[in-house]
């Protein structure tokens, strides 16, 4: 049986096919019928259809005749965008070889590239498929030399397919048989299988997908997950397939399948970790596992302060289906009760908060995006800091590490010197600048994450006219000469509107900053003062003007000493004002740190 197992995964750029490829795929092996199948079978949430993005990977097994012979496929549909590249990773670790989609039309992009070196770690074979061959401007050839040159893959034996009318794909299933290896594993020794998803189910518990490299796993097995060493007993088992659930006792060596504990948490169940038999257990657990961790940090909070425990009770839900948010409470002067949130980065961030708002009716506001900085102290300590709030005094502070990104860039040539200029302004650091073929370049930078976290993708976008990609691997921390930028409205630091800059951009910033705020906050009966200030030094302010109410209105003629009488009371009575006033400050000026252009 083990021989007529084929595990592949599905990589792509984001919009290159990968998704309705799977569709193709699943109704060429006649899992569903005709009046079952509807478009991104694989993709479950609405958000993931809406916006054309597969967030969460999914699996499915399908059965295969070719020749007389029975085939089991194991499709695994992976995240195209760089936020879920640790999923598309373990995703790989189950694989033996992966299907590479470049679109005929767009060719190699920086997302394709990125994938594609994972693959090579894990020794997969790959496939190349030329995607898109159905449109008028498809060019497959010069696409496949693209692939050659920038990637070093021999593209002599690929396929050029339409997933979108089925041309070609029944080949390509003949390939994936002919040209993927069976996965090896030894039958007989002690359990070894790899968690590449888990999520939370509401009336099975805790639900984790694995690939078995060694022995199986049996019903009522009692199993223990080696690195949370979490043990329990196996409820059920079950075989992925497009629309139900098959059951079953045993999944196999080099078999796909889920796995019921009926944990009331996914916590225990982490992407990456190994299973194993509690009784005999493997020698040795499987490389890679590492948790995920959140590179891009946000406060959010409910916009109506008695919803905090909603809110609460929101994300825990979620943290059983997506364990890479973490999150803890925090309170703002400005903003209330609410929670500090990790994610991903900045797709995933937008993703929960739609979540949240959409699953579960609540009104939200998220404070602007942060990294995570390393804070070396004067007495020899070092910190880690999500909240630029939270940045210890100047006297204080050694030296700040911030967290750095290589990314990778392809553009047209034509738009070379706008994206050079945007690398520039971002203090990127030039490391490669490669022609692929005459009219593409490939770019390799060095930046700060914190300036890719803003409005890159945005600006990156608008230079390129939408024709440049872009994608990123963390490379640890570098020091940099950084400065904690407060906001003051009407004398009070608004907590939530604090960001750390760089000390050669702090004065243009604050200055912008400012006169956006200025243009946010609504007129009061007195003056407001908005002011920026670097440690007690304010380098910036504006003013907002008081609204002027005619007090002079009910006189009508007499002596003009009474109208200025009237006009001297209004004057002490703002005065009055201004030192107990409150200001609110409108939702969106704590976005306004995203449009800093300076």
């Amino acid at each position: 049986m083990q021989k007529n197992i084929r595990n592949f995964s599905i990589i792509a750029h984001i919009d290159h096919g990968k998704s309705t490829l799977a569709d193709r795929i699943i109704q060429e092996c006649g899992s569903v019928t005709a009046r079952e199948m509807t478009a991104q079978m694989m993709d479950t949430m609405d958000i993931e259809k809406e916006r054309g993005i597969t967030i969460k990977a999914q699996s499915v097994r399908l059965d295969y005749v070719k020749d007389g012979q029975n085939y089991v496929l194991n499709l695994i549909d992976t995240p195209g965008h760089v936020d879920f590249s640790y999923e598309v990773s373990r995703s790989l670790a189950s694989s033996e070889g992966a299907l590479l989609i470049i679109d005929s039309t767009q060719g190699v992009e920086a997302q394709t590239i990125a994938n594609v070196y994972i693959a090579m770690e894990n020794d997969l074979t790959l496939l190349p498929v030329v995607n898109k061959i159905d449109l008028p401007s498809a060019d497959p050839m010069r696409v496949l030399e693209e692939v050659e040159d920038a990637i070093g893959i021999d593209c002599t034996e690929h396929n050029l397919i339409s997933a979108k009318t089925g041309v070609g794909v029944k080949d390509l299933i003949d390939a994936i048989v002919d040209r993927i290896p069976a996965p090896n594993g030894d039958e007989e020794a002690p359990t070894k299988a790899l968690v590449y998803d888990s999520w939370f189910d509401n009336y099975l518990g805790a639900l984790a997908l694995v690939r078995v490299y060694d022995g199986s796993i049996k019903k009522g097995q009692s199993i223990k997950l080696m690195n949370t060493e979490v043990s329990h007993q196996v409820l059920d088992l079950m075989y992925p397939h497009p629309l139900h659930r098959k059951k079953t006792n045993e999944i196999k060596t080099g078999e796909i399948g889920i796995v019921v504990l009926g944990l009331k948490t996914t916590e225990g169940i982490a992407v990456g970790d190994t299973m194993t038999d509690l009784r005999n257990p493997t020698a040795i657990a499987i490389d890679g596992f590492a948790p995920a961790k959140p590179f891009v940090f946000a406060g959010i909070y409910p916009i109506e302060t008695d919803k905090f425990e909603d809110l609460r009770e929101a994300l825990n839900k979620l943290k059983m289906n997506d364990s890479s948010i973490s999150f803890e409470p925090e309170s703002s002067v400005a903003l209330g009760s609410g929670f500090r949130t990790g994610f991903l980065g900045m797709l995933h961030m937008e993703v929960i908060k739609e979540r949240l708002e959409r699953e579960f009716d609540l009104d939200l506001i998220a404070t602007a995006p942060t990294v995570v900085y390393e804070v070396l102290q004067t007495n020899g300590e070092t910190i880690m800091i999500q909240n630029p709030y939270d940045l210890p005094p100047p006297n204080k502070i050694t030296t700040i590490n911030e967290p750095y990104v290589r990314a990778t860039i392809l553009t047209p040539d034509e738009y070379l010197g706008n994206v050079i200029k945007l690398l520039n302004d971002k203090r990127g650091l030039q490391l490669k600048l490669d022609y692929i073929n005459p009219t593409r370049v490939k770019l390799e930078y060095d930046i700060p994450m914190n300036e890719i976290v803003m409005d890159f993708y945005d600006k990156l976008k608008s230079t390129t006219k939408g024709y440049a990609s872009f994608d990123y691997d963390i490379i640890g921390f570098r020091p940099g000469n950084l400065k904690k930028l407060d906001v003051l409205v009407a004398g009070e630091p608004v907590d939530a509107l604090s960001i750390i800059v760089p000390e050669e951009k702090a004065l243009a910033r604050g200055r912008v900053f400012v006169k956006q705020l200025k243009e946010l906050i609504p007129r009061q009966l007195f003056e407001v003062a908005i002011q920026a200030s670097i440690g007690s030094t304010v380098i910036a302010r504006e003013t907002v003007k008081s609204m002027g109410k005619n007090v002079t209105a009910k006189c009508y003629g007499g002596d003009i000493t009474r109208k200025r009488k009237l006009l001297e009371k209004q004057k002490e009575g703002k005065k009055r004002m201004k030192s107990i006033g409150r200001v609110n400050v409108p939702q969106e000026a704590f976005m306004a740190v995203l449009k800093l252009d300076a």
